[in-house]
């Protein structure tokens, strides 16, 4: 018996039964151009009058929703990015950082922006801004400026701003994607330092990171911050281990690849045999469900950065990641053009806020 549909597969059985399987089809270019005309036609629907989304309280959600929204080719002249960049506007601050002070998450709010503007960014418009905006997050970054030394575990990152007591790897994260955005070089002072705080998020026992934490798991992967005893949004092990989990692996992969390390960096390898153990598209491992849409644009970043187009899995496999991405957030997309994730963790339960991090992962779904 033959199965003609070109999306089944015809198994012949040993009871001479056909069986019927559905596989699905990498989707094409024209699909994921539509998915993301859809997403961006959800935006305009959900943002306010005054051009935020969310929230009119704290620019970051709208930060994010903007840079989601560029990243999916809405162009700079489009009536909802502008409103949306006049909102940001309104919260530039003397000092150059872009935030509410009655937040208290100035550098968060602030590299969030500055992507934002970064991409809008198209005719020198902003350049002024940028300049300020990345003096300002410099600033706040866990330095000598913070009369500490270069072997306190808080050396090199960044937090949600100067107010709060620790760095973590998510903020430093964002710090360094907002910083190369506005052109900044890989060998800069600010990059490199940070390059130290990300050694020490790493499960690796190295000459770079010689924390407590270091040697208990061992395993390549990262976790969300060595500050104040160290904490994981996985949980700990027995030992006291702090567990590595997928969005701050892919975090930490790519951002140790924006501060030029190499593949055949001892980090970058050890980060890439986490990724080949543990990759999947279906949940943020260690996690589950947990910041499923902040795991879809980390892992596209950091697989885009590292270059490998098919990745083979730690049992052989071969993945083309961009279709797996594609495919995986498509089937995900709601019929008003959102994403949701049905656990709320860190907000994600906000279509506004899912749907941003959708379509930051989108962008890297084509080559």
């Amino acid at each position: 018996m033959v199965c003609t549909s070109l999306r089944c597969l015809c198994l012949t059985l040993i009871a001479g039964v056909c069986l019927v399987a559905q596989i699905s089809e990498a989707a094409t270019p024209a699909e994921i151009a539509a998915s993301r005309q859809k997403a961006i036609g959800f935006l305009k629907t959900s943002q306010a009058e005054d051009g935020s989304w969310t929230t009119s309280q704290t620019p970051g959600i709208t930060g994010l929703v903007l840079y989601g929204a560029l990243s999916a080719g809405a162009p700079a002249d489009d009536p909802m990015i502008v409103k949306g960049l006049k909102y940001l506007e309104s919260y530039r601050q003397p000092d150059g950082g872009i935030y509410s002070p009655k937040a208290h998450h100035g550098n968060y709010e602030t590299a969030i922006s500055l992507l934002a503007f970064s991409a809008a960014n198209t005719d020198g418009k902003y350049n002024d801004l940028i300049k300020k905006a990345e003096a300002y997050i410099r600033g706040v970054q866990w330095d000598q400026s913070e009369k500490i030394e270069s072997s306190d575990v808080r050396w090199g990152g960044a937090g949600y701003g100067k107010t709060n007591d620790r760095p973590d790897l998510s903020n430093t994260a964002f710090f360094l994607e907002a910083l190369q955005t506005a052109g900044v070089k890989s060998d800069d002072q600010a990059v490199q330092n940070a390059l130290v705080f990300l050694s020490r998020c790493q499960n690796l026992e190295s000459e770079y990171n010689t924390t407590p934490a270091a040697a208990k798991i061992n395993d390549g992967g990262f976790y969300y911050t060595p500050a104040l005893g160290g904490q994981s949004q996985a949980g700990t092990t027995p030992e006291g281990g702090l567990r590595s989990y997928g969005s701050m692996t892919y975090a930490g992969l790519k951002s140790m690849i924006y501060a030029g390390l190499s593949k055949d960096d001892p980090r970058v390898k050890a980060a890439t045999e986490w990724i080949r153990k543990f990759y999947t598209v279906d949940e943020n491992p260690g996690l589950g469900d947990q910041g499923i849409y902040y795991y879809h644009q980390a892992f596209a970043k950091a697989l885009n950065a590292l270059g490998e187009e098919v990745l083979i899995d730690a049992q052989g496999k071969e993945h083309h990641w961009r279709e797996d991405l594609a495919n995986a957030l498509i089937a995900k997309q709601q019929a008003n053009g959102s994403w949701v994730n049905k656990n709320s963790r860190w907000m994600e339960g906000d279509p506004n806020l899912a749907t941003a991090y959708a379509l930051m992962a989108l962008k890297y779904a084509t080559k």
